[in-house]
């Protein structure tokens, strides 16, 4: 594919190996590539591309003075592209998403390249930090593609993690928000009687048909030494999805325990005073509910259990039930995280929370060394608890989901 230019420095990333998303500091984009994808090429600071550990390319550039359908179109016919292309909203940018079946060159009997293609407006300010007029909004095109053959899931994986701008952060990623639509808002109970909560039509189903493709995704690293970084990507991409669409049972379930709380009456400790006490609250009740519900496993497939069925059915893995503790807690404020043990074959919840309890050190988002406080979801023990035959802390993996 003869590339435009992509724009000067496009990517701070100096790193060999992608572990981490990478981010344009100059457009406010944001990809997040599964682990093991290097730099290949670079023409100046104009184009970038990555190769992965499959033998999939990824290729990403920045185009100004085109509609992202005119980009869409470009693409296609300068590849003799065969796939078909589809135009869309995302969070109110234009975009399209495009199958790519392209030979791979003009020789006879050359093989065929197959994979996916999206085209994205930005949100983006330009270099001078004036907003470009509506015609002339930046765009990106990125292209995930291999040899015919290799796995749908890893280009839509990878182009599901593009973020337009910080308002696509932590809502479904494009790719999904094509294919499942967010339906209408519909009243649903949550589990063990917690209350009502809204819902988008289809959100359960578009929750699990990610964790389904990122679990595809998360198994071609079985045998890496690059496992640990896969893990922390695929609770990544589960944390993204989710977070919006629990927004409204984050929000019931909080003030039902705080507003319980303070309906109690009583002075001095029966009452919420800081805010200390508050966020120690919201993770006790938070962790009690959580640990009411019913373990469930998937021997055939992922244990992970989309969030959105965990909250509302009162269900699922160790894994599952972790991060949806750390989703209430970081929709009310509280930093929040997981860990996750490979050895321990098991995952508990962390919190910056103040009070007594079992801690474990790790970075927050800001690069300092915190201790947070564990949260066991599977047991009905304390907040802070933790078994013995589960405390080396060497043997925990720690993932952060900004």
């Amino acid at each position: 594919m003869k590339r435009k230019p992509l724009i000067p420095c496009f990517l701070a990333v100096a790193a060999a190996l992608c572990a981490e998303p990478l981010s344009s500091p100059t457009w406010g984009f944001r990809i997040d590539p599964p682990a093991g994808y290097e730099l290949a090429a670079r023409d100046g600071n104009d184009s970038y591309s990555f190769a992965s550990p499959f033998g999939a390319a990824l290729d990403l550039a920045v185009y100004r003075g085109k509609t992202a359908g005119d980009l869409a179109k470009e693409i296609g016919q300068k590849l003799s592209n065969r796939g078909e292309t589809e135009f869309f909203d995302y969070n109110g940018k234009k975009a399209a998403l495009i199958e790519l079946k392209f030979p791979h060159s003009r020789a006879r009997g050359a093989p065929l390249i197959t994979g996916w293609a999206l085209v994205l407006e930005l949100d983006a300010k330009q270099n001078n930090g004036a907003r470009p007029a509506a015609n002339q909004k930046p765009v990106l095109a990125a292209l995930s593609y291999g040899e015919a053959g290799q796995a749908d899931q890893l280009h839509l994986s990878i182009l599901d993690s593009i973020c337009g701008g910080d308002g696509d952060r932590f809502t479904p990623g494009p790719v999904t928000s094509f294919v499942w639509p967010r339906g209408e808002w519909e009243e649903k109970p949550l589990a063990l009687d917690a209350g009502r909560a809204l819902f988008r039509a289809g959100d359960a189903e578009a929750a699990q048909a990610v964790v389904d493709r990122e679990f595809a995704v998360l198994r071609l690293y079985t045998n890496s030494p690059l496992w640990q970084e896969a893990w922390t990507r695929f609770y990544r991409a589960v944390y993204r999805d989710s977070f919006d669409r629990l927004k409204s049972a984050a929000f019931v379930l909080e003030r039902g325990w705080v507003n319980g709380e303070r309906s109690g009456g009583g002075t001095g400790e029966n009452r919420l005073e800081t805010r200390e006490r508050q966020e120690r609250l919201i993770g006790e009740k938070a962790l009690a509910w959580i640990q009411s519900f019913s373990y469930e496993r998937d021997l055939m497939g992922s244990d992970f259990v989309n969030l959105i069925s965990a909250a509302r059915e009162g269900r699922g893995d160790c894994d599952s039930r972790a991060m949806l503790w750390a989703v209430i807690l970081e929709q009310a404020d509280i930093s929040a995280a997981i860990m996750v043990s490979r050895e321990y074959g098991h995952a508990m919840g962390l919190a910056l929370i103040e009070g007594a309890g079992a801690r474990f050190p790790l970075m927050d988002a800001d690069g300092k060394q915190r201790r947070w406080l564990v949260a066991e979801t599977t047991a009905a023990v304390e907040l802070g608890m933790i078994g013995e035959k589960v405390n080396e802390t060497d043997k925990w993996l720690g993932i952060l989901f900004e």
